[in-house]
């Protein structure tokens, strides 16, 4: 069984979104105090998005 997520799945996403419509783009550490998340999770998040939206090309 995995491990339950720390963050949900809706937050993840929301906060991938505000940092993509951002402009300029905000400092992750500064977004992830704001959302109340670890700032290297977002991190990894974006890099994830990032990753998926070049594959999805």
């Amino acid at each position: 069984m995995a491990a339950p997520r720390k963050y949900s799945l809706e937050l993840r996403e929301r906060a991938v979104r505000m940092y993509r419509t951002s402009d300029p783009k905000p400092q992750i550490k500064k977004l992830a105090v704001d959302l109340g998340v670890h700032p290297e999770a977002l991190r990894g998040w974006i890099r994830q998005a990032e990753a998926d939206s070049r594959r999805a090309r």
